[in-house]
C-alpha cells in the first residue's frame, strides 16, 4: 500500500512538471518576446490576430485612399507610372515630332487609370484579411518589415489583376490612349526586323495594371512599417500591444 502511494506521488509530480512544462512551451509560442511577464503579459492567439488585422486594415485605409485620390499616382515620385521603360524609343520619336503635349497626356492618363483602379482593392483586401490564419499571423508578427504586405501581395495579385484590368482599360478608353498607342507599337515593331531592336510590348492595360498594383502595395508597405516601427502610429490599444511587444526593450 505505501509503495502505491509513493509511486501516486511519484506520477503526480511528473504530470505537474509535464504541464508547466507545456505551459512554459505555450508561452513562448504566444509570447512574440520570449515569454510573459508580469509588466509584459502574454499575447493570447486572439490578441496576435486581432492586432495583425487591425494593422492591416489600417495600412490598407491609409495605403488605399492616398493611392485612390487625384494625383495619388502622378504626384508621387515613388509610384508615378513613367512612359513605358521599353516603349522609350517610341517616346523619343514623339518628342522629335514636337509631340510633347501627347507624351505629358499619355503618362497623365496612365496614372489616372491607376489611381481610378486602386478604389477596387480595398473589398480585396479586406476578404484575404478575414481569412488570416494563426500561423499566418505569428509569422507576419515575427517577421521582417514588409512581412504582412507580403502575405497581401501573396493572397491578392491574382485578384487585383481581375479587378484593376477592366478599370485600366475603362480610363484608357476615355481617351482613346489604346487606339493611338496600338498602332504607333506595332509600326515601330515592325521596324525591329531591319533594325535587330527589341520589339515593344503594345498591351498597354496590362503595363499600367501591373505598376498600379506595384505602387499600392508600396504604399501599404509604408504604413505597415509606420505601425512595426512608430508608437504614434498605432492608433488603437490592440495596435499599441501587438506591435509594441516587438519594441526594445
Amino acid at each position: 500500500m505505501k509503495k502505491i502511494w509513493i509511486g501516486g506521488v511519484l506520477i503526480v509530480g511528473v504530470a505537474l512538471s509535464s504541464c508547466d512544462t507545456l505551459t512554459s512551451v505555450a508561452q513562448e509560442v504566444i509570447s512574440p518576446t520570449g515569454g510573459g511577464t508580469a509588466s509584459a503579459p502574454a499575447l493570447t492567439n486572439l490578441e496576435v490576430i486581432s492586432g495583425l488585422k487591425e494593422a492591416l486594415s489600417v495600412g490598407i485605409k491609409n495605403g488605399a485612399n492616398k493611392a485612390s485620390i487625384t494625383d495619388g499616382f502622378m504626384q508621387n515620385a515613388k509610384i508615378k507610372l513613367p512612359f513605358p521603360e521599353e516603349a522609350e524609343v517610341v517616346k523619343e520619336k514623339a518628342l522629335q515630332l514636337g509631340l510633347d503635349g501627347q507624351v505629358d497626356k499619355f503618362v497623365l492618363t496612365m496614372n489616372r487609370a491607376a489611381e481610378d483602379a486602386s478604389s477596387t482593392a480595398a473589398p480585396i483586401f479586406i476578404d484575404a484579411i478575414k481569412n488570416m490564419s494563426i500561423s499566418d499571423g505569428f509569422a507576419i508578427l515575427k517577421g521582417s518589415d514588409g512581412a504582412a504586405t507580403q502575405f497581401l501581395r501573396d493572397n491578392t495579385t491574382d485578384k487585383l489583376v481581375t479587378a484593376f484590368s477592366p478599370k485600366v482599360k475603362e480610363s484608357t478608353d476615355k481617351v482613346q490612349l489604346t487606339k493611338y498607342w496600338t498602332p504607333l507599337t506595332n509600326t515601330y515593331n515592325k521596324t525591329t526586323i531591319l533594325t535587330g531592336k527589341p520589339k515593344v510590348n503594345t498591351d498597354l492595360n496590362r503595363y499600367v495594371t501591373d505598376k498600379a498594383i506595384t505602387g499600392l502595395f508600396t504604399l501599404v508597405e509604408e504604413e505597415e512599417g509606420k505601425i512595426r516601427k512608430d508608437p504614434v502610429a498605432r492608433v488603437t490599444d490592440i495596435l499599441k500591444k501587438v506591435f509594441g511587444s516587438l519594441d526594445p526593450k
